[in-house]
């Protein structure tokens, strides 16, 4: 402890993950803070040695934590930077930490629409933008106009949706840097209406997507022109299994925990996965779950 900084939040030694994040598995990091607000995360950024590495954990829904846990401090945002408001009759400012159920029932209950979507993807508005987060036809870029970050310097900075060099599923947010909050932008709507859409998108995951298992969203990127679950099934790995670690047979871009997985199992399924398909079609798949850590 005396060679961390002081933090007006939490900060735990050795602390496992696995209870944090979807699938269930994983290691420790070797430090968890839970920053009180920006400022207390700001003022321990800037004083923590520089070649610490950090990482930033949202509601682990995007994640597999290796085995051998993670190095250096993961920062998780709490209920500090859970909170939305709306700003005028079109504008959400969100806490990185907010969940994109809480956003879309904010902008419902303002009479905004356009943010939806976000009701469909299992995760915090820090991953959205850090991922490019996207569903049923739309992606975080559509509606950020601007989000805050705290980089690893410890310097608080605004930047705008263009700084970011969106592409699918991915963005240039500087390594390191923890989105504290973000600002979107809908449009005039009707609460009902969008209550409405919100409804229609449950109702879609729910009948397609393994939504009650130990999984963690969808695990490849959609390839040019194709589905990867498509590519998945047509490889013949529906269902296919590595010890504990599963395909699902609802949904084949989801990896299930079906209870006793390690990370090591999760993962190698899905290398297996990428090696059938590039067989079966020539085309590799890339990840779209992040894999943090080191192998034990």
């Amino acid at each position: 402890m005396a060679a961390m900084p002081e933090v007006a939040g939490k900060l735990t030694p050795n602390a496992p993950l696995a209870p944090l994040v979807w699938f269930k598995a994983g290691g420790a990091a070797q430090w968890l803070f839970e920053p009180r607000d920006a400022d207390d995360l700001a003022q321990f950024l800037a004083r923590l040695d520089p070649d610490v590495p950090v990482m930033a954990l949202g509601l682990g829904s995007n994640l597999i934590v290796r085995d051998g846990g993670v190095p250096g401090v993961v920062v998780r945002l709490g209920k500090p930077f859970a909170r939305v408001e709306a700003l005028d009759a079109t504008t959400l400012r969100c806490g990185g930490g907010a969940s994109g159920i809480l956003v879309s029932s904010t902008a419902r209950d303002a009479g905004i629409a356009g943010v939806e979507f976000l009701r469909s993807i299992p995760g915090t508005v820090g991953g959205f933008v850090r991922m490019n987060g996207g569903a049923y036809g739309r992606e975080t870029a559509d509606v950020l106009v601007e989000c805050e970050v705290v980089l690893r310097s410890g310097e608080r900075r605004v930047l705008a949706v263009g700084d970011l060099g969106y592409s699918y599923r991915n963005s240039e947010l500087p390594e390191g840097a923890v989105v504290v909050s973000a600002t979107f932008r809908g449009v005039p709507g009707e609460s009902e209406a969008i209550q409405a859409e919100m409804d229609r998108i449950a109702a879609s995951r729910e009948a397609s997507q393994p939504l009650r298992s130990k999984t963690g969203g969808s695990t490849f990127k959609n390839p040019p022109g194709e589905k990867a679950w498509a590519l998945v099934d047509a490889a013949g790995c529906r269902g296919l299994r590595r010890g504990d670690a599963q395909v699902s047979e609802k949904h084949t871009n989801f990896l299930l925990n079906l209870g006793n997985a390690t990370s090591a199992d999760i993962e190698g399924l899905g290398e297996d996965v990428r090696a059938r398909v590039k067989a079966a079609s020539g085309v590799t798949l890339e990840w779209e779950i992040q894999r943090v850590g080191v192998a034990s």
